[in-house]
């Protein structure tokens, strides 16, 4: 399991580039997003330099949040604000993302040397995660509205529904609050402990 060696190091190198790279990012577009922000709203005079200037260089960048902004019934002023959080947020699941990964090749190696019982043990743990990403995936969808036939949520459903189903059958009901994912989550958290602490 040498061979992953190189990986966990380029994923190492690459979370240690990508930080800083996130970090300037989100930074000077909230600066830009600041200046776009006091133009729009007259904070600064439309006639300064300041406004040409954010009106010819910054803005036009703002211009594809802003259209899904004013779609979905925003103010225009508010997508250099929601391009910031885009931008920081997402890198944020980003850096979590290439971390976990790197956690999870570690891990790999570590069980590689302590026989195939681990490594069966770690694929395991890995398939459980999958399972209450899935859940969680689930419980967003319902919250805003995701169909179990829609491209974007329908794996989801497909991959927790014969987990949720035989708890829905013998879990009380609370009006139209399901607890099933929840009883599902907790089940799933308590066999990932088991499995890896054995």
């Amino acid at each position: 399991m040498n061979v992953l060696a190189p990986a966990i190091q380029v994923l190492s190198d690459t979370i240690a580039v990508l930080r800083p790279v996130i970090f300037g990012a989100a930074a000077v577009t909230a600066v830009a997003a600041t200046a776009s922000w006091a133009v729009r709203t007259r904070r600064v005079s439309p006639f300064s330099a300041l406004a040409r200037l954010t009106r010819r260089g910054i803005d036009p960048l703002f211009l594809p949040t802003e259209r899904r902004v004013t779609r979905l019934g925003g103010q225009p002023a508010q997508a250099p604000w929601w391009t910031v959080g885009a931008i920081a947020i997402g890198g944020l699941i980003v850096l979590a993302l290439l971390e976990f990964l790197r956690q999870q090749l570690m891990m790999l190696v570590a069980s590689s040397y302590a026989g195939p019982t681990r490594i069966a043990q770690l694929v395991l743990n890995w398939a459980l995660m999958l399972l209450k990403v899935a859940l969680m995936a689930r419980v967003i969808a319902s919250w805003v509205g995701g169909s179990p036939y829609s491209k974007w949520w329908g794996w989801s459903f497909k991959m927790t529904e014969w987990l949720l189903a035989p708890l829905r059958r013998v879990l009380p009901t609370f009006g139209p609050i399901d607890l099933s994912p929840l009883v599902a989550y907790f089940g799933l958290n308590i066999l990932q402990w088991l499995v890896m602490g054995s």
